[in-house]
């Protein structure tokens, strides 16, 4: 992503309402003076669409593309609809009924998966897909977010082997890139 598309991007998220202040509890249980609520973007075909392109060169060599559900899915069908690599939807938490799934798609075991998300803090909720899908046999490399919030989501998902890209950090949102 080049500075121009970083700027650009870093004013859509803004101008839609997806940086709000105030005090937030995230869904690693910190608080937060901020929130970046990639939800409210991913809404808007614009800024879905730039965020695909965005994460598209990191999807080569990959046979899926994985999102965990909720705001992570429409991620996910937006860079498969970019380059052309089928996605599965991860779930939170695997299905107590019907086929018990873990997750939505299909996957052989082997297959080289890029896993995306909309908001890194402390990767916690990702450590889980990544080890779920690895006990399917899914090879997980990298995953790449909208925004990394500098937390411990790098650190977390680096003890399990897995690298975090990310187009915008918290810094470049705050400060306005």
């Amino acid at each position: 992503m080049t500075e121009t598309d970083k700027r650009w991007l870093v004013g859509a998220l803004k101008n839609c309402g997806a940086l709000k202040y105030g005090d937030f509890t995230l869904t690693s249980g910190k608080k937060s003076r901020y929130y970046v609520d990639v939800k409210t973007a991913i809404t808007k075909p614009d800024l879905l669409r730039a965020i695909a392109r965005g994460m598209a060169p990191h999807a080569a060599g990959c046979a899926r593309i994985a999102g965990v559900e909720l705001g992570a899915v429409p991620i996910a069908a937006a860079v498969s609809l970019e380059t052309g690599i089928p996605y599965v939807m991860v779930r939170k938490e695997k299905k107590e009924h019907g086929t018990q799934k873990a997750f939505e798609g299909e996957m052989r075991s082997g297959d080289r998966v890029l896993f995306v998300e909309d908001v890194v803090t402390t990767g916690g909720t990702l450590v889980k897909s990544i080890e779920s899908m690895r006990a399917s046999g899914a090879a997980i490399e990298k995953v790449v977010c909208v925004v990394d919030r500098g937390e411990g989501g790098r650190e977390n998902l680096g003890k399990i082997g897995v690298a975090l890209l990310s187009l915008l950090t918290a810094e470049d949102l705050l400060a306005g890139a």
